[in-house]
């Protein structure tokens, strides 16, 4: 199905959050009839029930009822699995099961770039859309970093490019979405509990970000990364790669010091690396493949130089906070894998005190037990998985268990000696004491902040 196939036709829509109310009100105003079901219990869905009522669309809370399959079409949230009960029964009935990006991409007029990544795909995606921005070029950003993409479509014009980050739940229910430009940032173990343990099953769904693409339409990929080199082979559209480790003939790579692109056998130096202001080598990739987004979009170097010049990076990663007696606090709540911590790892030259801990998601801190010795002076264990960060970590390095997010700044003040610095990294999911990385993070800087 397709967005010229939907006018009269029941589509259900699960899921009642930001993207489900948004892909909801994209389709009635093409003419379908959609229904939203959410099994969340209606006292937490009361901004979103009224939203829905005042759009005149039906809904459901508490629960799905047998209404969910009375459809021809079904769009689930990304926080929907794609072996939720609800989607294992619509297949079963050969009703087509899409997500919110694919069902925003059937009526987007206006060009996309689309990044995703186990890690990097927010600020990546935040700094393209600052390049452009700095460049006076119209687009918006939209996706998994906040805004639903269907919130915005109806807004684009055929003249502005659309920015989406794009999570690999995302991915899974696309059929036809195409990017002009997609990006690949890395694929490392994240989300092992939805994808059955299988990091083959996990790279297949990062595929589909260039599963349509074609001819002229690129691909901008982390040379550098093993698991996205097993997949990228697969795409039949323009590849450029991206690399600290080697030059290439064809990409964004680092030479003397310098941030090289060469495309379409044009060299250029863009600028020298200690001049970007995000840090570390993680940052680096972020800024190369944002660099050949902004060309090949056509932005200029002496704008895209202006630009990583000052970018200050994004909210809840790698986020200085405050200095206290001589020591940095910083906020890294997004920081949800342990990869994303291998790299938070390596941004700093001073010793680290770490705050590492939260609802687990099948990690392997073996990972970064190496950085660890090398890099940190003492861990905060906390949360629902600090026993396990402490067997991972215990005779390694000095460690203490907090009970609260109070307790485990004031654990890491008291473990941090002047120079070093304090990091909430923590490796996991925060839906033990939190509502999302985001309130994890906030509350941190507020609680540093008293100190």
């Amino acid at each position: 199905m397709e967005g010229s196939q939907v006018r009269g036709k029941n589509v259900s829509v699960i899921g009642a959050a930001r993207s489900g109310v948004a892909v909801a009100r994209l389709l009635q105003h093409y003419g379908a009839r959609p229904f939203v079901s959410d099994k969340t219990a209606a006292d937490k869905l009361k901004a979103e029930s009224q939203t829905l009522n005042g759009l005149g669309i039906e809904f459901e809370v508490g629960g799905h009822s047998e209404r969910v399959y009375d459809c021809s079409l079904m769009v689930i949230s990304p926080g929907v699995p794609s072996n939720a009960p609800v989607v294992v029964e619509a297949r079963r009935r050969s009703i087509s099961v899409v997500s919110e990006v694919e069902v925003g991409s059937w009526f987007c007029r206006s060009p996309i770039v689309a990044i995703t990544g186990s890690n990097g795909k927010t600020t990546t995606t935040t700094l393209i859309g600052r390049i452009l921005g700095d460049a006076k070029k119209e687009h918006a950003v939209a996706g998994n970093i906040g805004t639903a993409f269907s919130s915005i479509v109806l807004e684009l014009a055929p003249a502005q490019t659309a920015v989406l980050e794009i999570s690999s739940f995302q991915l899974d229910h696309c059929e036809t979405f195409r990017p002009r430009i997609s990006a690949i940032m890395n694929i490392t173990q994240n989300h092992m509990d939805r994808y059955e343990h299988s990091m083959e099953k996990y790279a297949a769904s990062k595929a589909r970000i260039f599963m349509n693409q074609k001819g002229e339409d690129a691909v901008l990929y982390d040379a550098d990364d093993e698991w996205t080199g097993k997949i990228i082979g697969e795409a039949r559209c323009r590849r450029i790669p991206f690399s600290l480790h080697r030059v290439l003939n064809e990409g964004a790579y680092v030479e003397n010091g310098q941030l090289v692109t060469r495309l379409q056998g044009m060299r250029t130096e863009i600028m020298k690396t200690d001049e970007i202001s995000i840090r570390g080598p993680h940052n680096l990739y972020n800024a190369m493949a944002a660099t050949l987004a902004g060309q090949l979009i056509g932005v200029g170097v002496a704008s895209i130089r202006a630009t990583l010049r000052n970018f200050k990076g994004v909210e809840h990663r790698q986020e200085f906070v405050k200095e206290v007696n001589g020591v940095r606090y910083y906020n890294d709540s997004k920081a949800t894998s342990v990869d994303a911590v291998w790299y938070a790892l390596q941004a700093f030259d001073t010793p680290i005190v770490l705050m590492l801990g939260g609802r687990d998601k099948g990690n392997d801190y073996s990972r970064i037990a190496d950085l660890v010795r090398k890099n940190v002076r003492a861990i905060v264990a906390m949360g629902e998985s600090a026993d396990k960060v402490e067997q991972a970590f215990r005779g390694i390095k000095p460690l203490r268990r907090a009970e609260s997010i109070d307790e485990a700044v004031l654990a890491a003040q008291a473990l941090a000696q002047n120079g070093d610095v304090v990091l909430l990294s923590p490796a996991c999911a925060s839906f033990d004491w939190f509502e999302n990385y985001e309130q994890r993070g906030r509350v941190f800087k507020e609680l540093v902040r008293n100190l």
